[in-house]
């Protein structure tokens, strides 16, 4: 078979081979210059200057100590000095801070960034004893880790179901759309996301109303009689109250998906100054803060169980988690903290 593409010439910006060092040697031989060898190989000036540095030694001749240039001798050191390129796997040099995360994931169920954010920006380490989110996922991968891929609660699930398009879309209220562009930039304070988590797929049991700020990704959870429309207006009566004359600051906005469940909201409107915006039919995307919150509670109560035997401690406990786990978004600060900060501004004011 013919390759086309086959060529002996030495390809650019690529190490010197042994056909181009006996070259050197024999052209030094014959009293070339470098610059001249140079321009025999295409090869940068430097690079003969270095070669010939590399491979030139001691020699004894008619009894007086000559300096030769021997093409073994560079290739020699070529190779010695190939072997010690690249970069080494830090794997041994990190175990303590290795081993230190792999304990925090499973004290804490935190995600590996979390941990390792959460360690660098506390100095336990020196930046020389740890790597990085992305090297630390890859010995996951090559098994060099106490954890394994079926211990990261996200990495075993994905959903590849596809997307489809109603065709009779629902009108509950002003479309995202017309929401602002500033509140996609997530600067400003008082933009919420809100949904529903099931438990049991059956009439009868409970249901948790899920809420997610924006900027600061506080969440709440509040434990609701049942996935209705009157449940859920029931629980943000109870949230309006708890914020007085603030909740209008609080909650300037809040966006929502299509469900029946949230057939009531824009009534919200009415009694305060809060806007209600609702997304549309199935991209769940457009207010991906509360989904993304909404798989951190999955971690504790997985999809079948029934919400109505979950105690309020439960509920309390899953939130405080969620709200207390450091973001590498937030410069690993905690939603907890970004909130009090903001509501001290609101009060001040």
């Amino acid at each position: 078979m013919d390759y086309t593409n086959y060529t002996m010439d030495s390809r650019k910006q690529k190490h010197l081979n042994l056909q181009e060092r006996v070259v050197i040697e024999l052209r030094l031989k014959d009293g070339y210059s470098a610059y001249k060898i140079a321009k025999e190989l295409k090869r940068p000036i430097n690079t003969i200057l270095n070669e010939i540095r590399r491979g030139t030694v001691s020699q004894i001749k008619n009894k007086r100590n000559v300096r030769m240039y021997f093409a073994d001798t560079g290739q020699a050191i070529y190779e010695n000095h190939r072997k010690n390129c690249g970069r080494k796997n830090r794997r041994i040099v990190c175990d303590k801070f290795i081993s230190h995360v792999c304990d925090e994931m499973r004290k804490k169920t935190w995600s590996i960034d979390a941990c390792i954010g959460s360690l660098l920006k506390s100095g336990q380490f020196k930046c020389s004893e740890t790597v990085c989110t992305k090297t630390f996922y890859s010995y996951v991968d090559q098994g060099l880790t106490e954890v394994r891929n079926i211990d990261l609660p996200l990495k075993v699930r994905r959903n590849t179901k596809k997307s489809r398009v109603r065709a009779n879309k629902k009108k509950l209220g002003t479309s995202i759309e017309e929401r602002s562009s500033s509140i996609e930039s997530r600067e400003e304070f008082g933009h919420w996301e809100i949904d529903t988590v099931i438990g049991e797929k059956s009439n009868n049991d409970n249901v948790l109303l899920t809420i997610a700020e924006r900027k600061t990704r506080k969440f709440i959870v509040r434990k609701i009689a049942d996935k209705s429309a009157l449940a859920v207006m029931a629980e943000l009566d109870k949230i309006r109250k708890e914020c007085g004359e603030y909740f209008s600051t609080v909650f300037k906005t809040i966006t929502s998906d299509n469900g029946s469940e949230f057939a009531s909201l824009s009534n919200i409107e009415n009694e305060t100054d809060t806007t209600i915006y609702f997304t549309h039919p199935y991209s769940s995307f457009e207010k991906g803060t509360n989904e993304r919150h909404n798989g951190l509670i999955r971690r504790f109560l997985p999809k079948g169980t029934r919400m109505a035997n979950c105690s309020i401690d439960t509920i309390a406990f899953v939130e405080n988690w969620c709200n207390t786990l450091p973001r590498k978004i937030l410069d690993y600060q905690t939603p907890d903290e970004l909130f009090a900060s903001e509501l001290d501004r609101i009060y001040a004011a």
